[in-house]
């Protein structure tokens, strides 16, 4: 067998081997060979010094193979150790990162309910019991449309109460007003009768105890008078009274017919033909607006600042596979709740196609452009430790510093840091175990990961 130069070198124990097995094919080719040739003579037969040579021969072989073989392996061990050695002393090699920002968009994704942008529950607005009941649920109704009747006869009694009441009213005003007239008569003619008396008085024509009785006579008319008008104001005041009354009971009588405030979709109906109903407590129906819905979110504080009124957004539901519909941020609080630490949003979402129902549990997608983008660093550089979340920093000098970190959103495969690190710093990708403050350690650049 023919070796190479690239083959490993032979154990001694294969190279004698070798060499044995080498020297037994060559005797048997000298025998197979003497046995063709046809002698007169004897077969050949080695003498006692060919066999001496032959086991010399055979010695000298198996100590060449021994010094071919365990020589070269001694080596072999030597270097190997060396390199053992070698690595023993090297610095340990870590992977490396550049801490940079995150990208400016966000896609901030948030859970929120379905709610219809007008919502109302219809109450009834008189006592009664329900006539007719024109709609049901899932009925669309338009503004004004009759949705239910109610039976109210003692209503009807009472609005002509009020309407007798009223014509009362009217006439005491008719009657003050004619005691007035009378009144303003009266005391017009004890107006005269004083000035007349008063140019007697003056002549000497009469008594002056009779010009005084004249003089009060016409106050006490004056007097009158004043008190007819008052009394004109209060029957004035009567009839604006029954005229009010008048006029509730009319529109309470209106109220027994139920109507559509606005365009909808009857989403519950609580009564029947037959009910009693009282006014302000029952619910007879509730409606709800589905041309547009609205969806309430509430986005973190570290991304309140993004967030802004016309900003667009995008919104999926579980039960509607592949299909996204397009909305715009509405509105914010423009505060944020001290409890949750969060901004509540409004976001309007159009549905011309009524594929979405209030109620619905939906993700809103936000593609905000982030003012001020946080670090981002790779999730297995974290060092969690009793002191918190940890980074380790690779100085110029090749030595590890160990920081302190604040850790923001987790990304999964990356998170963000709010404080602690700064921008290009060179960060341990994997520290591992060995990480530790003033570790001389040489470095490698890791794999090129994607952001998110």
């Amino acid at each position: 067998m023919l070796r190479t130069e690239h083959d490993p070198p032979d154990t001694v124990e294969q190279h004698l081997r070798r060499e044995n097995e080498r020297l037994v094919a060559e005797l048997e080719a000298l025998r197979h060979g003497s046995d063709r040739v046809e002698t007169p003579r004897s077969v050949w037969q080695p003498s006692a010094a060919t066999i001496w040579a032959i086991a010399l021969g055979v010695a000298a072989l198996f100590v060449i193979a021994f010094f071919a073989g365990y020589i070269p392996l001694q080596g072999q061990r030597a270097v190997v150790a060396a390199d053992a050695r070698d690595e023993e002393a090297a610095l340990p090699r870590m992977q490396v990162v550049r801490a940079a920002r995150s990208s400016v968009k966000s896609d901030l994704i948030l859970p929120g309910n379905i709610q219809p942008v007008t919502e109302a529950p219809i109450l009834a607005r008189t006592d009664g019991y329900i006539q007719r009941r024109l709609v049901d649920i899932g009925d669309r109704v338009k503004t004004g449309q009759l949705l239910a009747e109610i039976d109210a006869p003692e209503l009807i009694d009472q609005v002509t109460q009020a309407k007798a009441a009223g014509k009362q009213a009217e006439a005491a005003l008719d009657q003050a007003s004619a005691n007035v007239q009378q009144g303003r008569t009266d005391m017009e003619l004890a107006k005269i009768t004083a000035r007349r008396s008063g140019e007697l008085v003056a002549k000497g024509a009469i008594a002056r105890q009779d010009d005084d009785t004249t003089q009060a006579a016409y106050n006490s008319k004056l007097a009158a008078l004043d008190a007819l008008q008052k009394a004109v104001e209060v029957q004035q005041a009567n009839v604006a009274a029954v005229q009010s009354n008048l006029a509730r009971l009319t529109k309470l009588q209106d109220y027994r017919l139920v109507v559509a405030p606005f365009d909808g979709v009857i989403t519950l109906r609580n009564v029947d033909v037959g009910a009693l109903v009282n006014a302000g407590s029952t619910l007879l129906f509730r409606m709800a607006q589905m041309d547009t819905l609205r969806v309430y979110i509430n986005v973190p504080q570290s991304y309140a600042d993004s967030v802004r009124p016309g900003q667009p957004a995008t919104l999926t539901v579980p039960n509607l596979p592949g299909r996204v519909f397009a909305g715009t941020v509405a509105r914010t609080s423009e505060a944020l709740d001290p409890t949750s630490r969060t901004l509540l949003v409004e976001v309007r979402v159009p549905n011309p196609d009524k594929a979405l129902l209030p109620g619905m549990y939906a993700q809103v997608d936000l593609a905000s452009a982030r003012i001020d983008p946080p670090l981002v660093v790779p999730s297995d550089a974290l060092i969690i430790r009793d002191n918190g979340a940890q980074l380790a920093v690779v100085r110029p000098d090749h030595t590890l510093h160990i920081v302190k970190i604040q850790p923001g959103r987790d990304y999964g495969d990356r998170v963000e840091v709010l404080s602690g690190l700064n921008e290009g710093d060179t960060i341990v990708t994997n520290p591992g175990d060995i990480a530790r403050e003033g570790l001389k350690v040489d470095t490698t650049p890791a794999p090129a990961a994607r952001e998110k």
